[in-house]
């Protein structure tokens, strides 16, 4: 509230809003008056705000007190007052439990706020940040739009130490729309990650690609992000790495875009992140949020950006550590999914499309590059597996002069079985299935899945359905409906038949390309990628890392998996 300069309160008698209270009268910055009517207090809120246009708070307990407001609040809103609500309660989880003193809260009316939050008690850092963030939203919500009243029920513990006598200094978040000031941009190592974009504009491209040369910095996201300028790098490939990047030690992280899957660049973060969106809503994923941009991208990046700059220090730096990370690729990485992309990604045509699966697929095709041309898509914002074939036989209706490649497991691929049947379905559709028999995802070295071996299979993974990697049933069934269909069981086999998958050449029928791999193989390759870079002999992690080593060597492959699992 301080932060906010939110200096004006008035106070209801009360045992729940207690603390609150006790801590509002012995700070000078606060301005308080008493109202024992809360529906007075509300009222009096009203005629404060109105008159001198700033933001008034009002406190009350948790009973019918905090019934009493909503004549007031309805005032309110209505009107486009910035009145700040918080009536405290004991625990939403009383609800229903016959508890004294407590009413149920959660459903307000639609007409008494613009926005509400329940903030529950916190305990650890997780609750911390939650409550942080709900109240910042809240209390931005007062000016947003035109503004108007915002609800916080906040529940109370009641405590009775009252010995701190200075609270740590909060974060907080602001909203800048194109009217405001904009914050000066600090110094330090910038980088600007996107989440799943939509195609992005030349504009857009252009205004990205100035921003970086001013600030010397670099585009991070993965093969969903749309971006296809001079500043982006394989940040997935470098992130992935166990040891030291030149992507570590991010001062300021400016995020756009949507949901991502591109789990190891969103574990870089930064000291800071701005977000930039139009919809000006609080996303922060990486909770280090400090400002919301409500304003188109374009606008954001122009604005920050200076004429005839040309720093790329860090993009030389990036480019450099992802030349040296991927010619550690080993020959001998196992075929498997990351194998197959790294071979693609040589033979992905110019102005093709090119959908992944949620997960295993995403992650794996993400360590590599293709043709900038290459217009690529996951469905990462339900982030599930159904309807993977169908979203990619939309996208290559909607193109048909181009080539559209899907790539996805076995379970995704018999979950959205029937859309193969469609007779819409165009020769341009190209589908390459790697069928593990199973969910491999939850059978990789690194997943929680992992502990349980092969009991995973029965019901973690549902390994053996759909045919149990049967060699027939998905050519039968896809030679049935007009599908040319190819398999491979090897390097060997894949390498002769991408030749005809990916070959440019218009053929008369879509193509289904079965890649049979063995789920042991993938997590092996998955590991193998985040170990091109190992950790420094100088960190404490390393001596982790070197037992797991000698434990290979005297226990075998066994005994290795031992050790990663109580590394864990």
């Amino acid at each position: 509230m301080k932060a906010h300069g939110i200096k004006r309160v008035i106070a209801s008698p009360g045992t729940t809003n207690l603390s609150v209270v006790g801590s509002l009268m012995n700070d000078p910055f606060f301005e308080i008056y008493s109202a024992a009517d809360e529906r007075s207090a509300c009222y009096i809120a009203c005629g404060m705000a109105a008159e001198s246009g700033e933001p008034v708070a009002i406190s009350c307990t948790g009973a019918t007190a905090s019934r009493n407001y909503l004549p007031g609040l309805t005032e309110a809103y209505y009107r486009k007052l910035p009145i700040l609500a918080i009536p405290a309660n004991s625990g939403a989880y009383n609800a229903g439990n016959l508890v004294a003193q407590f009413i149920d809260r959660r459903n307000e009316p639609n007409d008494v706020a613009v926005f509400h939050a329940d903030i529950p008690a916190v305990h650890d850092d997780y609750t911390a940040w939650a409550a942080n963030v709900a109240i910042n939203e809240a209390i931005l919500a007062l000016k947003r739009n035109g503004g108007g009243p915002a609800i916080i029920n906040y529940s109370n513990e009641y405590s009775r130490d009252y010995s701190v006598k200075e609270l740590p200094k909060e974060r907080v978040i602001d909203r800048i729309t194109p009217d405001d000031n904009f914050p000066e941009f600090p110094k330090g190592r910038t980088a600007v990650f996107v989440g799943s974009h939509r195609i992005m504009s030349k504009e857009l491209i252009d205004a990205i690609d100035a921003f970086c040369a001013t600030y010397d910095a670099v585009v991070m996201g993965d093969t969903t992000s749309g971006y296809n300028g001079r500043y982006g790098v394989n940040s997935s490939l470098i992130a992935a790495q166990r040891g030291q990047t030149s992507l570590r030690d991010i001062d300021t992280l400016i995020h756009i875009g949507e949901i991502s899957g591109d789990y190891y660049t969103m574990g870089i973060s930064g000291k800071e992140v701005w977000r930039i969106s139009e919809d000006g809503e609080i996303r922060d994923f990486f909770h280090k949020l400090r400002y919301v941009f409500e304003m188109s991208e374009a606008k954001f990046f122009s604005h920050y950006s200076k004429k005839g700059s040309s720093k790329n220090n860090m993009l030389q730096n990036c480019l450099a550590e992802e030349a040296e990370i991927e010619a550690l690729i080993p020959q001998s990485l196992p075929f498997s999914n990351p194998w197959i992309a790294w071979q693609s990604s040589k033979l992905i045509p110019e102005n093709s499309i090119l959908h992944l699966g949620i997960l295993n697929s995403l992650r794996s095709w993400n360590f590599f590059n293709y043709p900038k041309s290459v217009q690529t898509s996951c469905n990462v914002g339900g982030f599930g597996i159904d309807g993977i074939l169908s979203t990619v036989i939309g996208a290559s209706l909607a193109s048909s002069d181009k080539l559209s490649f899907c790539v996805l497991g076995d379970l995704a691929f018999f979950y959205d079985l029937n859309s193969l049947g469609n007779r819409h379905v165009g020769k341009n559709l190209r589908i390459m299935l790697i069928n593990n028999g199973r969910g491999t995802e939850f059978t990789n070295f690194d997943h929680p899945g992992h502990m349980f071996g092969k009991d995973a299979d029965s019901y973690i993974a549902a390994a053996g359905h759909y045919g149990n990697k049967s060699p027939k049933l998905v050519r039968d069934f896809t030679t049935n409906l007009g599908y040319e269909y190819l398999s491979a069981s090897n390097k060997e086999e894949y390498l002769e038949n991408a030749k005809t998958f990916f070959s440019t050449e218009r053929k008369e029928r879509p193509i289904v390309f079965e890649v049979f791999t063995d789920s042991q193989d993938e997590s092996d390759a998955i590991e193998t990628m985040l170990n091109l870079k190992p950790l420094e002999k100088s960190t404490s992690i390393d001596v982790k890392s070197a037992v797991t080593g000698i434990a290979g060597k005297i226990l075998g492959t066994k005994g290795k998996k031992i050790i990663n699992i109580l590394r864990e």
